[in-house]
């Protein structure tokens, strides 16, 4: 199997997650792996093979993406033979400017293009100019690999990404943390799209204790809405002991407007933790019947949803289990990185 070198922006969790464990497994195989990426990227993700720092933005800047097409055409060009696998549209889009036609091209998309007006226009612009140029398209969920074929992806295909496995939880140690009680925990980036503004709503209505883990852009708006609204809300921060928190929580729960195959909730089902979530994007195509699924942005179908299982044991011991047989259904890394080493040799030719 010829050199690869996987591409990608800004990532602070699931993507850059992911490569890093296909890094692991293509290179055990033998693979000459590289990393082109943002220098901060780099510096969070231990890839552990060589890598280039690529300075690609979170969005369109014409001066800024023309810097990183160089620096990654110069790094692919000291890999004779190389594929490149870029994770994201941006990241598909800066190597849609930098590798010429006959350098094959791998995109994995993992986010939509959401909202509307001139922004999203442009988004799905750039979207169609990638998906036009790859020779293989991944997409986390099958709305995003239908987008592709409508926007002219020759071949299009859904992505395996299986959440990293997270070791055994002890639940003393995250009761110590989340306290006793039915309490419902959340792990997200406080970000537009986890929609943790309809989560702080239906803690509100159902009066169930929610454990928000994760840092981002909406810490503070999110704390001082807590603080005004004395809502039964706790923000814990950035984590590294999601797996004790996990142990210990009644229910896990997920308000996002869209989702691929989410992190958290591969890692609740894996827990057996009872799951309520919005139906977004590609999570059904994750928890089968194994959760409770509500429509995005009712903030009263959450809540009815929260207090149903944390007000009955016998539903979320049924749920549990439910959510571990639905675990042992969901594709492993091994079975990821298997689909990488088809859809490289396919897009070789």
């Amino acid at each position: 199997m010829g050199p690869v070198v996987f591409v990608l922006g800004s990532s602070a969790g699931g993507v850059g997650r992911h490569v890093a464990e296909l890094c692991a497994r293509l290179r055990a195989d033998g693979t000459d792996v590289r990393v082109a990426a943002p220098a901060q990227t780099l510096r969070r993700f231990a890839f552990g093979v060589p890598a280039t720092a690529v300075e690609i933005g979170p969005s369109i800047d014409p001066a800024r993406d023309l810097r990183a097409a160089r620096a990654l055409r110069r790094a692919v060009a000291a890999v004779p033979g190389a594929l490149v696998h870029a994770h994201g549209v941006r990241a598909g889009f800066v190597a849609t400017l930098a590798v010429p036609r006959r350098t094959p091209l791998v995109v994995t998309l993992h986010n939509a293009v959401l909202g509307r007006g001139p922004r999203a226009g442009l988004g799905l612009a750039v979207l169609g100019v990638v998906c036009r140029r790859a020779d293989v398209v991944l997409g986390v969920s099958g709305d995003l690999v239908a987008l592709a074929h409508r926007l002219g992806a020759g071949v299009a295909d859904r992505a395996l990404v299986p959440a990293p496995p997270l070791p055994p939880g002890d639940a003393a140690r995250g009761r110590a943390v989340l306290g006793t009680g039915p309490v419902a925990l959340a792990v997200a980036r406080l970000a537009p799209q986890k929609d943790l503004g309809t989560l702080l709503e239906a803690a509100g209505r159902s009066g169930v204790r929610v454990a928000v883990a994760g840092d981002g852009p909406l810490l503070d708006d999110l704390a001082a809405r807590v603080r005004a609204e004395d809502l039964p809300v706790e923000l814990l921060g950035r984590r590294e002991d999601v797996a004790d928190l996990l142990a210990a929580a009644d229910v896990a729960v997920s308000t996002s407007v869209w989702e691929g195959q989410p992190v958290f909730v591969q890692e609740a089902l894996r827990a057996g933790v009872p799951l309520v979530a919005t139906d977004a994007g590609g999570t059904r195509e994750v928890t089968g019947d194994a959760a409770l699924l509500v429509p995005v942005g009712d903030a009263g179908a959450v809540a009815q949803a929260l207090a149903r299982l944390a007000g009955d044991a016998t539903e979320r011991a049924v749920r549990s289990e439910r959510a571990r047989q639905r675990a042992a259904q969901l594709p492993t890394g091994d079975d990821a990185a298997e689909q990488v080493r088809r859809v490289h040799a396919a897009a070789r030719g």
